[in-house]
């Protein structure tokens, strides 16, 4: 039975990739930093899909804590054979030469170092080298990562940036390990992460003239966890409508 654990997946992206897996037959462990009650009415959808769902809060910055939340996912639904990472913040827009320290290292701290030390603890525990049975990672990345994130955040960009070159280099690590390792580069995607007023400025400058969903993301995503991509390995899928 697979099992998908969800760094990040009580709100916006991640809520939509829990619910839509549960349709599709995955046991979901939905990981959350504080808002308990959202990630509640995520498992609520996913048990009313048929399926078992549990929420485990953590911070996903901090190694301790990564480990306890894949450990208690498989002490509570089995070992995770699939995971995703859409832990992610951005901090207030601005340039880059008016953003305080402490944004910057919570973002660096979130986005990047949490990253890798989640696909860490992901792969000692899928690895057939690690006695795992293998299985399939999507990390979350951003259109930013290419656009640069001028005039509102460069650094979200630049962290982005980290996990794609930490898909390319992980996913040809793994590859004969019974892993595949790929990523989903979001544009501009109607989530509570987007700040009053970002979505509507930015719709008529768009190439479809609209801006995506939390849906078209995790229809993406659920599609390179799944055998359908059973040969795409160390991928940056972009669902940014041609932006």
């Amino acid at each position: 039975m697979p099992v998908l654990l969800i760094a990040g997946g009580s709100r916006g992206i991640g809520a939509a990739t829990a619910r839509l897996a549960a349709r599709q037959g995955y046991d979901v462990a939905v990981n959350y930093l504080d808002n308990a009650e959202a990630a509640a009415e995520v498992v609520a959808a996913a048990r009313q899909a048929g399926r078992r769902a549990v929420a485990l809060q953590g911070d996903m910055s901090r190694p301790a804590d990564i480990e306890r939340v894949f450990d208690e996912t498989a002490a509570r639904l089995g070992p995770p054979t699939h995971f995703v990472h859409s832990a992610g913040i951005i901090g207030p827009f601005s340039r880059l030469d008016e953003v305080d320290e402490v944004t910057l290292r919570r973002v660096i701290d979130v986005d990047a170092l949490g990253a890798i030390l989640c696909l860490r603890a992901a792969i000692r525990r899928l690895s057939t080298r690690h006695g795992g049975r293998g299985g399939a990672v999507v990390m979350l990345s951003s259109m930013a990562a290419t656009l640069g994130g001028a005039g509102e955040c460069v650094w979200y960009a630049a962290a982005k940036g980290a996990v794609d070159a930490l898909v390319v280099g992980a996913a040809r690590e793994v590859a004969k390990e019974g892993i595949r390792i790929n990523a989903v580069s979001p544009g501009v995607i109607d989530t509570d992460i987007q700040p009053p007023g970002r979505v509507e400025r930015l719709t008529p400058l768009l190439p479809m003239g609209r801006v995506g969903q939390a849906d078209e993301v995790a229809q993406a995503i659920l599609f390179l966890l799944s055998e359908a991509a059973s040969y795409i390995n160390g991928a940056n899928l972009r669902v940014s409508g041609a932006r």
